[in-house]
């Protein structure tokens, strides 16, 4: 379960920033998690219960927004949303030179502290 990894990364990066600004209590964390991460939204508040116990953050909340995948064709400049296997190939022009403008993310957006 890699959410565990990424659990324990968002604690530690949370403590590291309330500590220095001097905080000493974490209320929030929100964070933004792409679906092409392959994060279960569910195994991260799982973790995040788990790890939080007797730190700063032992009644802190843990919100996340799941980001779909979207990518945009460099041919025609047609914008879509896809699962994983789908973004490959423009749906309007069947081009094949695509960016994948959201999906992958995984970043902490706020930390609310005391």
């Amino acid at each position: 379960m890699h959410e565990m990894g990424i659990a324990e990364g968002i604690l530690s990066s949370a403590i590291t920033a309330a500590e220095d600004a001097g905080a000493t209590k974490i209320n929030e964390v929100d964070i933004t998690v792409g679906v092409l991460t392959e994060v279960m939204e569910d195994a991260l508040h799982f973790a995040w219960e788990a790890i939080r116990t007797g730190t700063m953050a032992e009644a802190a909340v843990l919100n996340v927004t799941m980001l779909d995948a979207r990518s945009q064709c460099a041919d025609c400049g047609h914008e879509w949303g896809h699962d994983r296997y789908s973004g490959a190939q423009c749906p309007s022009c069947s081009g094949y030179l695509v960016r994948l403008l959201t999906g992958r993310e995984l970043k902490i957006d706020s930390i609310d502290i005391d």
